[in-house]
């Protein structure tokens, strides 16, 4: 993964934040955000591993972020390593596979920690699982002090506890941090009434309420993160992060994806 200077895959997302922060800032609607990547994303095509590529892509578009002023937590999944609930179908013990998923995410916050430290953007890897020699250990007043001072702060590790996913724990951690939004940046342009890879007539939804998704059981997130997103009125925003620029877009308050909330 080697260092950019220029955006490769947002240079969109990029040019709009060259001006730094002050002017930029005033943009955003949202000025602090949980951004929630799947692990998948960072395999690109390949399905496995580490896409270098797509880290590089993705970095450009978390340092636009940076730049416009917006206090930015990450959290990433490792469904491109291990995906724990997988494995336990497959026989695995679900207990162990979930510890396994969870050292897989700091895996992945690592890979993209590296290359936004590269790019001059400043971070912090916190892990719920204790790993003092490659991570801070998450503590909750010290995180809101590292977005504070502008550093980009990545979630790893999940909730620590089996059971839960990371989608869960990426909402748990918006909560915690007084996000205003949590940023689901997945491989589908939004919500569906239907998965629209299988169902040729699914119809895709601009907007949706907690409710609704519950209900009609939409994939969004799991039920555990909707129903927080829910109790705290915390909206979730799902779009394609292969549309260069969309969380940049969504950060000001432009319409991408689909807008999930309690209206």
């Amino acid at each position: 993964m080697g260092e950019t200077e220029t955006g490769t895959g947002s240079e969109m997302a990029s040019e709009s934040a060259r001006g730094g922060k002050s002017g930029a800032a005033n943009q955003v609607t949202y000025s602090r955000v949980l951004l929630k990547l799947s692990g998948e994303a960072l395999a690109g095509e390949r399905g496995f591993g580490i896409e270098p590529e797509v880290v590089d892509r993705l970095t450009d578009e978390i340092k636009a972020i940076a730049a416009m002023g917006v206090s930015l937590g990450l959290v990433i999944g490792g469904g491109n390593i291990v995906r724990g609930a997988m494995a336990s179908r497959k026989g695995m013990d679900r207990v162990q596979a979930d510890y396994m998923g969870m050292l897989s995410t700091v895996i992945n916050a690592l890979a993209v920690q590296d290359l936004l430290e590269r790019k001059g953007v400043e971070t912090r890897v916190m892990t719920a699982i204790r790993m003092d020699e490659i991570a801070e250990p998450y503590i909750r007043r010290r995180a809101m002090r590292h977005m504070e001072k502008g550093r980009v702060v990545l979630f790893a590790a999940g909730t620590g506890n089996p059971y839960f996913s990371t989608d869960t724990a990426a909402v748990l951690r918006a909560i915690e941090m007084e996000s205003e939004v949590v940023i689901k940046a997945t491989k589908v342009q939004g919500v569906f009434t239907a998965d629209p890879t299988k169902d040729p007539d699914a119809e895709f939804l601009p907007t949706v309420s907690f409710q609704e998704v519950m209900t009609r059981e939409l994939a969004v997130m799991d039920a555990a993160a909707v129903s927080l997103c829910k109790e705290n009125g915390l909206p979730i925003i799902v779009l394609d992060l292969a549309n260069q620029g969309a969380v940049v877009s969504a950060i000001r308050g432009e319409r991408v994806g689909t807008l999930v909330s309690g209206d």
